[in-house]
């Protein structure tokens, strides 16, 4: 008898993320689809971060890049953001580090959402609150 889990192959993991983000299923304030409709790859995604009430990103939506490599979901995915933000996870050039929480401890049942909601917890986060944040609608370059 083989107790081994089902390996689902990469890109059937990645289309099923794919029809629950177009559809909406998604957690409240995240959001994310392809980057390029015809991304037969599926690697790079255009993700969105509503800012949570009460703290200093409310009212503010971010702009992230995510891609997903060829050993996803195995591998974390590599996540940047467009918008500039000031988080302790998050290098002056917007790349967020693999030293946060999620990304660090990442396994094969972690998903694209996960990734987007653990960030999305990380500026509600009182250790985070006070920050003083860029302009609205700065981008990195």
């Amino acid at each position: 008898m083989n107790t081994e889990p089902i390996k689902v192959p990469r890109s059937f993991r990645l289309l099923d993320e794919l029809e629950k983000g177009q559809k909406g299923h998604v957690s409240d304030g995240v959001s994310y689809g392809l980057e390029e409709p015809d991304d037969i790859s599926l690697t790079t995604w255009s993700c969105t971060i509503c800012g949570p009430h009460m703290t200093p990103f409310e009212n503010r939506i971010y702009s992230l890049t995510l891609r997903c490599g060829q050993h996803y979901p195995d591998q974390a995915p590599d996540v940047k953001f467009n918008t500039k933000i000031n988080l302790p996870s998050v290098d002056g050039l917007g790349n967020v580090s693999r030293g946060l929480g999620i990304l660090r401890s990442w396994n094969c049942h972690q998903s694209i959402e996960s990734v987007l909601v653990a960030l999305r917890l990380e500026m509600a986060a009182p250790s985070n609150r006070r920050l003083p944040q860029p302009a609205e609608g700065d981008m990195y370059h």
